[in-house]
């Protein structure tokens, strides 16, 4: 292995732990965010309020637009990743209402 071979390893080595624990951090959040949204859940389950609230995830989706041109993340990446865990959230709020 060359000089420069060996220094892009260990870079990469580097690089992948990282991604690494920002992987764990974000198992952990959506966790703690899905926590949450089961007790949110519940709440409207008890008290008969419908699954989801189209008013507020449009201003969610919003703010994740503004927040991810902030962070110089693509905003569409970050509206898809923000969809999916709406649509996982009201799944499972139909779920308690039954």
């Amino acid at each position: 292995m060359t000089d420069a071979a060996a220094r892009a390893a260990t870079l990469l080595k580097g690089h992948r732990e990282s991604i690494d624990r920002l992987d764990a951090i974000l198992v952990y959040t959506l966790a703690e965010r899905f926590k949450h949204t089961q007790a949110v859940g519940r709440l409207k389950a008890e008290h008969g309020l419908p699954p989801s609230d189209p008013d507020r995830e449009a201003r969610q989706m919003a703010r994740l637009d503004q927040l991810a041109k902030e962070a110089d993340l693509d905003p569409e990446l970050a509206k898809k990743f923000l969809a999916f865990i709406i649509g996982e959230v009201i799944r499972h709020h139909e779920k308690l209402q039954k």
